[in-house]
């Protein structure tokens, strides 16, 4: 009997490890490394200055500020208004992808996914094209990680790279400007030339319209929502947008991180509960457990000399390279410890965030969503999603060369 119920103690337990595994690999990962260098440099005084807490406290406030938001609906609003005057498929996925580029630069990657993925989907489902559903979220996706790149608070890496570089805003905003808007190019011109829907997988709706023409076809379905998330109390919204504005003062170094770390803490338990409770502590963890292998591998000489040569004057190939297989915000913390070169990191971990599906993690937000609403395409869409971040990483890499 207690081989039995160690037996079943045993199995419960592997079946939750399994499932953190699958569910936040990358956390397990960092835990891992974590723990490994801890062996090497066991735990001491020096320990208090790996983390770097300024990052922290604002990836925390962001992420709840933003989780308050959404969860009142204002970007499903804002998303829906976009979506009942916007006519054809062409013209919806150019809207939808600009949508995610813009939002995606002051509401983070992450969260622009979250919010207009399934709205996106919804719409795009009354076209009965599986093809251009997948093509448009390719779209979204990556629009929403060459947007995030233009700010500090686009995306993890960004705000982090940005706080340990002491940079200005003013300079970041400056040294990434050229590639978002060098982006917008490429995007712009894939979906006019690949956004329209197949002939064979035009709808009844569509077909009577001019071949040419079927982007101006109004007869299309619009997303039936309307009545849907009613606009929230400008008083509900009030404390968060508030918060928002001097999160963004913190970020430029105006007031201090501590006093909006507890301000963010105070308004979330006054308006909105549940913001705290949808936060991403997985990400914060896997912030913290970098931080410790960072901070452990820069103390073993032999190894910490290895890296720093290996990345010196080559830190946008390596960025670019080491997001392929770590993701991009694992990529930055790792590279920050070896290098000085801080631009070239930023512009290596931005550009890095595109080609494979783990590059950057938001990126699995849309597969994730797309397997969940159209589970037959799953296939399909990892091989756009593939062959578009691959196509947009070469172009953007050239550019980054010719920029020197």
């Amino acid at each position: 009997m207690k081989r039995k119920v160690l037996m079943d103690t045993f199995m419960r337990v592997a079946l939750n490890v399994r499932e953190i595994v699958r569910k936040d690999p990358v956390l397990v990962v960092a835990v891992v490394l974590a723990l490994c260098s801890c062996a090497a440099v066991p735990p001491d005084a020096a320990y208090a200055e790996y983390v770097d807490l300024r990052t922290i406290g604002m990836l925390f406030s962001l992420m709840t500020i933003m989780c308050g938001l959404s969860r009142l609906g204002v970007f499903r609003i804002a998303c829906r208004h976009l979506l009942s005057v916007v006519r054809g498929p062409r013209r919806l996925a150019l809207a939808l992808t600009l949508l995610a580029f813009f939002s995606s630069m002051l509401i983070t990657n992450d969260v622009a996914l979250v919010t207009f993925v399934p709205f996106a989907l919804l719409a795009l489902r009354t076209l009965d094209s599986p093809r251009h559903a997948c093509f448009t979220v390719v779209m979204m996706t990556i629009a929403a990680n060459l947007g995030s790149m233009l700010t500090p608070v686009g995306n993890p890496q960004n705000l982090y790279l940005y706080s340990v570089s002491h940079m200005r805003i003013g300079e970041f905003v400056l040294l990434m400007l050229p590639y978002a808007a060098a982006s917008l190019v490429p995007l712009v011109a894939a979906i006019a030339l690949f956004g329209k829907i197949p002939e064979r997988t035009q709808t009844s709706a569509t077909r009577g319209a001019k071949p040419d023409d079927n982007e101006h076809a109004d007869e299309i379905p619009q997303l039936a929502t309307d009545a849907d998330d009613p606009a929230p109390s400008p008083l509900r919204v009030l404390p968060w947008a508030t918060l928002f504005v001097l999160a963004l003062l913190s970020v430029a170094h105006v007031l201090p991180y501590q006093a909006i770390v507890a301000a963010t803490i105070v308004v979330a338990l006054a308006a909105g509960r549940s913001a705290l409770l949808h936060v991403d502590y997985a990400l914060l963890l896997t912030f913290v457990a970098f931080f410790v292998f960072v901070g452990n591998v820069g103390r073993i000489e032999i190894v910490s000399t290895a890296l720093a040569q290996l990345i010196d004057s080559h830190e946008l190939a390596v960025s670019v390279i080491a997001s392929q297989v770590l993701s991009n915000v694992p990529a930055a913390i790792l590279l920050s410890g070896f290098t000085s070169n801080f631009a070239a990191l930023i512009v290596g971990t931005n550009l890095g965030g595109l080609g494979t599906l783990i590059a950057s993690m938001a990126s699995l937000i849309s597969y994730k969503q797309v397997a969940l609403v159209l589970p037959r395409e799953k296939g399909r869409y990892f091989m756009l999603f593939t062959m578009w971040n691959v196509a947009f990483l070469a172009v953007l890499a050239a550019f980054a060369l010719i920029l020197g």
